[in-house]
């Protein structure tokens, strides 16, 4: 497996003291969180590429949760060197958690922190009906009203969607496919992200991710819907930096910042 295509590195900066490891949104790649690496100077920012979007956009996406999960984890495991964490938003927020709860069930080192954004808590049932199998009007109808994650540019340019909507669709049935196992909380802090008009995950389904762990949790929500992290990404940036910060640069494997 090529991890030169799976990951997408700032750049290694050498003040960097602990790795954060970027996981997507629904249709969503990577190169959204290379900027990020200018407002982190002290983290070395890493963006998981999945298959199917962006510079992979020939590859079939994954649709099967597992087989995905399975993928991701042995493209990360030989990067796990330095104190790390992990920040995922949407469906990344649900890889973020499984990937935590994958290292340490193989024995590997674990995050000394677990961002998730965007996304109800997983053990709360999906209220919303499937979208994966709609027709593709229907399809982008009922994605732009739940997530208002289609730019209204891209819907104005029928040859841009249809290279996206495959990946779009496959994502979501991924989505879809997941199901969250009953496993001991994790120990390390779990900081939980949200928009305060997001439509797909209010503040209940947010708050709820605090079974997920022993270890500390906070719970922030910025202004904006579902891609607050577009619109409040200076305010995100600020929060991450400060929680960043408190992972001890000695960590490597360890189950939680103090």
């Amino acid at each position: 497996m090529n991890a030169s295509s799976w990951l997408l590195r700032s750049g290694g900066d050498r003040r960097a003291r602990v790795r954060l490891f970027c996981l997507p949104s629904a249709g969503g790649g990577g190169s959204v969180y290379m900027p990020w690496a200018r407002q982190l100077p002290t983290v070395d920012v890493c963006a998981v590429q999945l298959p199917g979007r962006e510079n992979r956009l020939r590859e079939p996406a994954y649709t099967r949760f597992a087989e995905m999960m399975d993928a991701t984890f042995q493209v990360l495991r030989p990067h796990l060197d330095m104190p790390f964490a992990l920040f995922g938003h949407s469906m990344g927020a649900l890889i973020a958690f499984e990937l935590a709860r994958r290292l340490r069930a193989e024995g590997a080192p674990v995050p000394a922190q677990l961002f998730v954004s965007g996304h109800r808590a997983p053990q709360l049932p999906n209220p919303r009906s499937p979208l994966a199998h709609l027709p593709d009007a229907a399809f982008l109808a009922e994605l732009r009203t739940r997530y208002d994650g289609v730019p209204a540019e891209v819907l104005r340019h029928p040859d841009l969607m249809a290279l996206l909507l495959p990946c779009l669709r496959a994502d979501l049935a991924l989505v879809e496919d997941y199901r969250c196992d009953e496993a001991e909380p994790l120990a390390c802090p779990i900081s939980v992200y949200g928009g305060e008009d997001d439509p797909v995950a209010n503040e209940a389904e947010l708050a709820a991710w605090r079974a997920q762990t022993r270890g500390e949790f906070t719970l922030t929500r910025f202004a904006g819907t579902h891609f607050f992290i577009r619109s409040a990404r200076e305010e995100l940036l600020a929060a991450l930096s400060r929680e960043l910060a408190l992972v001890p640069e000695t960590m490597v494997g360890g189950s939680g910042r103090r």
